[in-house]
């Protein structure tokens, strides 16, 4: 596993819940923001992460959360205003920390200037979030249309794809691996898809979780 990371995520929502439960199942240290007490509860009592109830907006319930001692804070509220809130109020408190912000995709990319990284998490699915919130080994490269995402992955030592050629994949409908792992071809049916190198990948966000379990295991 890569380094173990102390995650931040605000939102306890289904985004949010799903996301810290990857994270949790990888080892990482998830902690949970969310101001919805029920859904404070559910959290509890899914034993996946530290729950504090509360509006992350506010740095006071930030720095109750250990801002300063995370690695990221993920923003996965339904709120785009919001998250960017929370996103620059953790830059504010712990510049070092990595901040990753769910918004709505009428927004477009404006906001990468403000925050690391910016998700549509609606469309690709809580594996991507959780991807983009540990960093480089999953990365969007565009958001094409409406409903496609372009995505460099890097394979996994031991997932299901990995050392197999693509005519040996069964990869969904909906999926189109567009790059070799040079980037200077084509994928072909006999390209070999090799541990530890990154490949693109056209995905529709309705199979993006059974890619990303091919390819990351």
């Amino acid at each position: 596993m890569s380094t173990k990371l102390d995650v931040i995520i605000v939102g306890g929502g289904r985004v949010g819940f799903q996301t810290a439960e990857i994270l949790d199942d990888q080892g990482h240290d998830v902690m949970i923001v969310e101001r919805d007490d029920d859904r404070c509860d559910d959290i509890a009592d899914a034993y996946l992460a530290t729950v504090i109830e509360g509006d992350a907006t506010n740095p006071e319930i930030l720095e109750q959360a250990g801002v300063d001692r995370a690695d990221v804070v993920a923003a996965l509220t339904g709120e785009t205003g919001t998250n960017l809130a929370v996103c620059m109020a953790a830059q504010e408190l712990s510049p070092k920390v990595r901040t990753v912000c769910r918004i709505d995709r009428a927004a477009g990319e404006a906001y990468t200037r403000f925050v690391d990284a910016v998700l549509f998490p609606e469309r690709a699915g809580a594996r991507v979030a959780a991807n983009e919130i540990l960093g480089s080994d999953v990365q969007t490269l565009a958001d094409v249309t409406g409903r496609l995402d372009i995505i460099q992955i890097r394979v996994a030592e031991g997932a299901p794809a990995a050392g197999k050629a693509l005519r040996e994949i069964r990869f969904p409908a909906g999926t189109l691996v567009i790059s070799d792992d040079d980037g200077e071809r084509i994928a072909r049916p006999d390209t070999t898809l090799e541990p530890g190198r990154r490949y693109v990948v056209a995905v529709e966000p309705d199979v993006a979780d059974e890619v990303m379990n091919l390819l990351r295991g």
